[in-house]
């Protein structure tokens, strides 16, 4: 990539979003798919559990729709939720003729599906690859993209911020013409203009001291779209994953919910099956109920874990179904076959992000945004499991045919190169990494699964004095990857903080003890933060 491109279509993340996007818009013009790390490092990749669809005649969309209603807590979009389930089944049709292989099981003479459950679903419809099907489907994707010519793929650049005619100087028809790109390797800041750019660029879990997520989860679409100008929603449920393993070998390693639908049970260090008396579903409830209900089993006994008992199944059948985290968990001298696993809730899933039709259109015209980072009304206050990645897939293929039949805008001449002005290089990084340390640690203890309106404020006032410092050194020093994450970190926290103060209740994911219950008095209303 020259210091200075242009594409019909810029894609930011290579993740199932991403990818499936540029598949389907590379038969219209050229494309360049960006991402910070290699292609294949992304949330889809880490993804375990697999994707939810109706496939079985034992199920129905109706179910699927009020499975999805039920976990949401009344803030999901109904008309987005059943858009979306009913058109799953297509769009799956077609990952498979892209040559993915979901697991399959003997039905006496026949194959079929060997559809998982997880928790809050009413019956088994979660397509899978053993317990690595993002991985299987990132693989798909790239195979297919590695054979278009229009496709060009870009590793290890960062994108900075987005290219808007109001921030060329123009005041009227803005729109996204393109992005300025950090290439990581040379220090190059690069202008990539683009008639049309897609924020695909996956969620915020590094924001937390403990995530689930890869270290490229840093909120960068967030930030780069709240910038210009772009409104986000819903910012304050971020979903804490029950079952991350608890081990100093295996940070971050996330034990599957498909764990639990195949029987697992979550109990306390004396054995007890502590999610009984909690909900109908015990330790199949839905997320935002098992992450609460541990959190406290751990602060009421002082334990520093729970644990998730699946010696029940054979190891035959643990080794075929979870081979992934059966070779994970031995490497780290737990044998799920015979012992419980430790287990501790960790940042997961963000259930907001830049708000968007369920075409993945957001209000800035040429700027789409589809998969994590995107908010289209489907998850509500609580995603429902494995509908992340079926969302992923439907939203890029409606956002890329609608792309591809709209008529083409101007392309924007004359976009001025990166500025870098008098900035130095960095002199002391060490400030860069003390900042991103304390934002991740004021998270944890104070925007995490349990809140209170003190500790938000606690939260807000020095996320506004952090705020001032990286800006000072955004402006001052030279530009370097660590550095445009952490800049988009601070901004996130701060909507995800100014989000969950706006929220006077307790609904889903957002639990606090000054407003413990859900208010019942008004229609359930998305919290929706519009940029100045």
């Amino acid at each position: 990539m020259a210091a200075s491109h242009r594409y019909d279509y810029v894609v930011l993340g290579s993740g199932m979003a991403g990818l499936t996007f540029a598949l389907n818009v590379a038969e219209k013009g050229s494309v360049a798919v960006i991402t910070k790390k290699n292609r294949a490092e992304s949330n889809t990749n880490y993804a375990q559990g697999g994707i939810a669809c109706v496939t079985s005649s034992e199920d129905t969309f109706d179910l699927h729709v009020r499975d999805t209603l039920e976990a949401g807590a009344g803030l999901c979009h109904e008309d987005v939720v059943r858009g979306i389930v009913e058109e799953g089944p297509a769009r799956i049709k077609e990952l498979i003729e892209l040559g993915m292989s979901f697991s399959e099981r003997e039905n006496g003479d026949t194959r079929e599906l060997d559809l998982g459950r997880e928790g809050g679903h009413s019956k088994r419809r979660i397509l899978h690859a053993k317990d690595v099907t993002g991985r299987e489907i990132e693989s798909a994707l790239l195979t297919a993209l590695a054979l278009h010519p229009n496709v060009e793929m870009f590793e290890n650049h960062a994108a900075i911020d987005l290219i808007t005619r109001r921030k060329l100087g123009f005041t009227t028809d803005n729109r996204c013409v393109g992005v300025y790109v950090l290439d990581v390797a040379t220090g190059v800041v690069k202008t990539v203009a683009a008639q049309h750019v897609l924020l695909a660029t996956g969620g915020c879990g590094k924001v937390y001291l403990y995530t689930t997520n890869p270290s490229i989860a840093t909120g960068d679409g967030v930030a780069m779209a709240y910038r210009a100008g772009v409104p986000v929603a819903n910012m304050e449920f971020i979903q804490f994953h029950p079952t991350c393993l608890f081990h100093p070998k295996a940070q971050s390693f996330l034990i599957s919910e498909a764990v639990r639908g195949e029987g697992g049970v979550l109990r306390n260090g004396a054995g007890t099956a502590f999610m009984d008396g909690v909900h109908p579903k015990k330790s199949l409830a839905p997320r935002d109920i098992v992450a609460r209900a541990i959190d406290a089993e751990i602060k009421r006994s002082g334990a520093e874990c729970v644990y998730l008992d699946i010696t029940h199944q054979s190891r035959a059948f643990l080794q075929n179904r979870f081979p992934a985290i059966y070779a994970k968990c031995l490497e780290c001298g737990i044998d799920m076959a015979v012992e419980p696993i430790p287990v501790v809730p960790a940042a997961h899933y963000q259930c907001g992000g830049v708000l968007t039709t369920p075409q993945g259109r957001t209000n800035l015209p040429g700027l789409w945004a589809v998969g994590e980072v995107g908010c289209t009304g489907l998850h509500g206050a609580n995603r429902l499991a494995s509908n992340s990645l079926l969302e992923a897939l439907v939203v890029a293929h409606r956002a890329a045919e609608v792309v591809k039949q709209e008529k083409a805008p101007p392309k924007q001449k004359n976009i001025p190169p990166w500025e870098s002005g008098q900035a130095q290089d960095p002199d002391e990084l060490v400030v860069i990494y003390h900042n991103w340390r304390e934002i991740r640690q004021l998270m944890w203890d104070y925007v995490g699964i349990v809140r209170t309106t003190k500790r938000l404020q606690r939260a807000a006032s020095r996320l506004r004095s952090l705020s001032d410092e990286v800006q000072e050194y955004y402006w001052n020093y030279k530009m370097t990857c660590d550095l445009i994450e952490l800049r988009n970190l601070v901004l996130v926290a701060s909507l995800i903080v100014d989000c969950a103060l706006s929220r006077h209740e307790s609904r889903g994911l957002h639990f606090t003890l000054d407003y413990p219950k859900t208010d019942d008095h008004a229609p359930p209303s998305d919290t929706v933060l519009r940029p100045e």
